[in-house]
């Protein structure tokens, strides 16, 4: 059956057709991105001017949606890109009251966002806190790092704060959980020398405690590694029963990284190594397992030979 062929007239028809399908896609776009829309996003929040004399605790989550008014093209990339934004909150108010009323701060939040994306409303609208006896506690700091050393290098010694301690204002029940700060982790690659930097301290997200002073000067020994092989005679644990109890071999090598500068500061008389019978008593073991029980600092063990030793016991 012959197939019906389009004439040249209605082809033409079709291209007209087609052509202003496509210019109205293209006119509706642009007045899509041309016009105001109302975007919502979650903002996680912080607060600034917190009354001196009053410790507090939010009665609700530390984060909010906000509705902002945008054009449909910055909407565009917002959704092509999200982020999550953050914003203040100025907690001024509570020194007449225990809530604070977002509808009151909007001007001070667009002015933390350009002036083409206007906050126009944030749910909840109200944060509400509940006030508790404030105390103050001295912690020590706990510096994080993430490095790479060059090649036989390492840390080779303590690691120092400056200040050691911080001290930490805040309600009562929340400060009394806190032991010690962190800081933020410290980073570097290919490092052969001592680091010596300054770090900020992690709240951990606890908005409702104040730190003084929030930083602290780090220092990490940084120097020459190497490896040092010792012979280490192994003692016996819960064998006092036993008339005799020997093993197979007597000692253990025991390969460790240390420092060029401590390199004849340690010996065996630093380590020792001990079996526990219990392991046989109790789990009928063919083999004890090389326990380390002594080790100086900053001597890293990379390995023990033989990791189980064989065993003899006369009763």
């Amino acid at each position: 059956m012959a197939q019906p062929r389009i004439t040249k007239a209605r082809r033409r028809k079709i291209a007209i057709f087609l052509r202003c399908l496509g210019l109205s896609f293209v006119a509706w776009l642009l007045f899509a991105v041309s016009t105001e829309q109302i975007y919502r996003i979650d903002a996680g929040i912080s607060y600034v001017n917190v009354p001196e004399n009053k410790a507090f605790h939010p009665l609700q989550s530390d984060t909010v949606n906000i509705r902002m008014r945008m054009s449909g093209w910055k909407m565009f990339l917002k959704k092509l890109y999200p982020d999550t934004p953050h914003i203040q909150v100025d907690l001024n108010g509570l020194r007449t009251r225990n809530y604070i009323v977002f509808s009151n701060q909007l001007g001070y939040i667009n002015r933390q966002f350009p002036i083409d994306n206007q906050v126009i409303g944030v749910s909840p609208d109200t944060l509400y806190f509940d006030f508790s006896k404030q105390t103050q506690r001295k912690v020590p700091i706990r510096p994080l790092y993430d490095i790479q050393f060059k090649k036989q290098y390492g840390i080779i010694g303590d690691t120092r704060a400056n200040p050691e301690y911080v001290t930490v204002t805040g309600p009562l029940e929340d400060v009394a959980n806190i032991d010690y700060l962190e800081t933020d982790t410290i980073r570097g690659t290919e490092v052969a020398t001592d680091i010596r930097t300054i770090a900020y301290l992690n709240k951990h997200q606890k908005n409702n405690i104040t730190i003084y002073p929030t930083f602290s000067e780090i220092t990490i020994p940084v120097g020459e590694i190497t490896e040092k092989v010792i012979e280490l005679p192994l003692k016996m644990e819960n064998a006092s029963r036993y008339t005799s109890v020997r093993t197979l071999p007597s000692k253990i090598k025991v390969t460790f990284l240390v420092s060029l500068q401590d390199y004849n500061n340690w010996s065996s008389r630093d380590f020792e190594a001990i079996v526990d019978i219990e392991n046989w008593e109790k789990n009928k073991v063919q083999n004890l397992p090389v326990i380390l029980t002594k080790v100086p600092e900053h001597c890293h063990v990379i390995s023990i030979e033989p990791q189980n030793v064989d065993f003899f016991v006369r009763r």
